[in-house]
């Protein structure tokens, strides 16, 4: 691991409700590491006028919900936590600058700078030019700048973004974050595939049949329908969580296991899928009301701040096709929304069939009468939450069977957390990796504009958004579609579910 170096973490929107629940939870975490505890102090800035106290006794009741123990909380926050206000209009760049160089000064430290942005989006452009203004995008040792998604609304957005960041930071600077690239299982996705030769030999057109990517959530769009019913789900969850997922699926192999290297193969990923048809290749859906673990749930037009006449959609299901040697004729399904019936983060690498089918299939609850039916394909299960892991799915002789072979389907599952305990949360691998600079996990400048191309078509297409019941896997248009997209294999549609 990279040397640590004494620096100064400054987050922007440091009384916000990230910072509260994600940000402040995962520098603590990092902080018990000895060699970041003693190298690393924390500036909160936002527009409300607070004391480092206000600001120190904030963050202990933040982490104070996160079960920490009061003698810890009071030793971090107290040694390393300040504040700075940045006035009314949260412009005042020049105290914010100043109360840096006093911090500086005083712990003797060199001028290593993280800038967290953890604010909304609009702030971002005002944020990126004030620190440029004031000098602040330079110093006298590394300063990073760190901005969270979405990073534009469309590719027109995104390029004059990516230009006003680039017209004050180098994009070697620049760490656009995606909390999903955190989490291990993803990062994993590169160790399985290119560390495993069993199965990157497997991992083409002549072996797979289709690959699906589902992000299901079972909560509602809570407090933030004001963004969301401005975006919806296309913008906030396919064009990067899900369409991240994809291109570290589909990757060719790096030339090294490099921050540009892994980013490069990742572009290429997205230079080479086929620009989808909003007709054929695109469900939309907005949940009504329902019942979740058995609790009733209001429609999303009920939801405080959403008109009642709202066409924002909760929930996406599409069909991607890859046009590269490796992918050829291979389907990618993405399938995502709110209100689902589970929280579920997966994907699922479905293998071809055996070409003939040679054995008889054993009476298992929720199969059909085996009688003339093919064995299950393999299946491999890549599940990022709520349990970490990989699960493989496979047919056996089912013992006994009177001189038959009768197959029988079980699995062999390897699970994180029982194999290594907890996991570091997602932040916390993240934040990690901004300290050392380590780039790999964080999205590159023309990787956002080439997803944001990818999807322009499908924003600005008219495509009718189907209801569907809160608690259901989605509306009934997508078991149709996806009926006809898998040639009648109705096992896809239901998948997520089991």
């Amino acid at each position: 691991m990279p040397d640590i170096q004494p620096h100064l973490f400054v987050i922007f929107g440091a009384t916000g409700d990230l910072t509260k629940r994600k940000l402040l939870p995962a520098l603590y975490h990092l902080m018990q590491d000895q060699d970041i505890a003693q190298r690393c102090h924390v500036l909160g800035t936002a527009r409300s006028e607070w004391s480092d106290e206000e600001f120190r006794a904030t963050a202990q009741k933040a982490l104070r919900e996160n079960g920490f123990s009061e003698e810890e909380l009071a030793q971090w926050c107290g040694r390393r936590l300040f504040y700075q206000g940045l006035g009314e209009d949260g412009q005042d760049f020049d105290a914010l600058r100043d109360r840096i160089d006093q911090i500086e000064r005083h712990y003797d430290l060199p001028g290593n700078r993280t800038f967290y942005l953890s604010l909304p989006p609009s702030a971002y452009g005002p944020t990126i030019d004030g620190l440029g203004a004031v000098g602040l995008n330079t110093s006298p040792g590394w300063t990073r700048v760190i901005i969270e998604k979405p990073f534009g609304h469309d590719l027109k957005s995104a390029r004059a973004l990516n230009e006003r960041v680039h017209g004050h930071f180098d994009e070697s600077q620049v760490y656009r974050i995606d909390h999903y690239l955190g989490k291990e299982t993803v990062q994993n996705l590169l160790a399985f595939r290119f560390g495993n030769a069993i199965f990157e030999s497997l991992w083409n057109r002549d072996r797979i049949d289709h690959v699906e990517i589902t992000v299901a959530e079972s909560l509602g769009v809570g407090g933030r329908a004001g963004y969301y019913d401005q975006s919806g789900h296309l913008r906030d969850m396919v064009q990067n969580h899900l369409t991240q997922l994809l291109s570290l699926v589909a990757m060719e192999p790096p030339a090294a296991m490099e921050a540009d290297a892994i980013r490069q193969e990742k572009v290429k990923v997205l230079n080479a899928v086929e620009r989808p048809d909003p007709e054929g290749d695109l469900v939309l859906g907005q949940y009504g009301a329902g019942t979740i673990d058995g609790e009733p749930v209001s429609s999303y037009r009920e939801e405080a701040d959403v008109p009642d006449d709202s066409d924002t959609e909760t929930y996406a299901a599409l069909r991607l096709r890859v046009n590269n040697w490796r992918w050829q004729g291979v389907p990618f399904y993405l399938r995502t929304g709110k209100r689902l019936p589970t929280k579920l983060t997966q994907v699922a690498v479905r293998f071809k069939s055996a070409p003939v089918s040679l054995f008889q299939l054993s009476r298992q609850p929720g199969r059909p009468e085996p009688d003339g039916e093919r064995a299950t394909p393999n299946e491999l299960l890549i599940t990022l939450q709520p349990n970490e892991g990989f699960d493989l799915r496979f047919e056996v002789k089912a013992p006994g069977t009177d001189g038959e072979i009768t197959l029988e389907s079980q699995h062999l599952s390897f699970s994180y957390e029982n194999a290594f305990g907890p996991v570091p949360d997602a932040y916390e691998t993240l934040l990690r990796d901004i300290v050392t600079g380590d780039q790999t996990l964080f999205v590159r400048a023309d990787e956002v504009e080439a997803s944001w191309a990818l999807y322009g078509p499908l924003l600005e297409a008219d495509v009718p958004v189907h209801p569907y019941e809160a608690g259901s896997w989605g509306p009934y248009a997508t078991d149709q579609i996806l009926a006809d997209w898998t040639s009648g294999d109705r096992r896809l549609a239901a998948s997520a579910a089991s």
